[in-house]
């Protein structure tokens, strides 16, 4: 059993917070948007964009450059909400741009490191060496945990 979980594959959508190549399991990507128009939320942490209206379902918006320690993300032409279903609601996760969908196999992911330039290496589940890098793989629920 142990040895079928190591061939398993995974896709994973790709995106840039600053210069850290970033994915996830697209399974979790509910949607890519581009609509970049927020309303501020009083008192919110200060990783918490705002809020916006997604036919008809409120989504919070994070901004993912400042949630793994790199700072504000700047909101270009590129920039995207990646939308992720967690825990009955809707999340954005504002990045910088969006990459390609990789797939990658279970035996090639290794763990973490502490440091992932300059990201904070809690949030991810492990990093995988694609033809261009390094992707480190976000994992979704630690970084929307409170």
């Amino acid at each position: 059993m142990a040895e079928e979980k190591k061939n398993e594959s995974l896709q994973l959508s790709c995106f840039y917070v600053g210069k850290a190549l970033c994915g996830m399991d697209i399974n979790q990507v509910q949607e890519i948007n581009k609509e970049l128009l927020f309303t501020d939320v009083p008192q919110a942490p200060d990783y918490v964009l705002g809020i916006m209206n997604l036919r008809g379902r409120i989504v919070t918006i994070i901004d993912m450059g400042k949630k793994l320690g790199l700072g504000r993300t700047k909101m270009t032409s590129l920039s995207r909400v990646i939308i992720v279903h967690y825990r009955e609601e809707y999340v954005g996760l504002l990045v910088d741009r969006i990459a390609d969908v990789h797939t990658v196999y279970e035996e090639d992911i290794s763990p973490p490191p502490s440091n992932i330039k300059g990201v904070r290496g809690t949030y991810f589940k492990g990093v995988v060496r694609i033809k261009n890098g390094l992707v480190a793989i976000v994992d979704v629920e630690k970084v929307l945990e409170l």
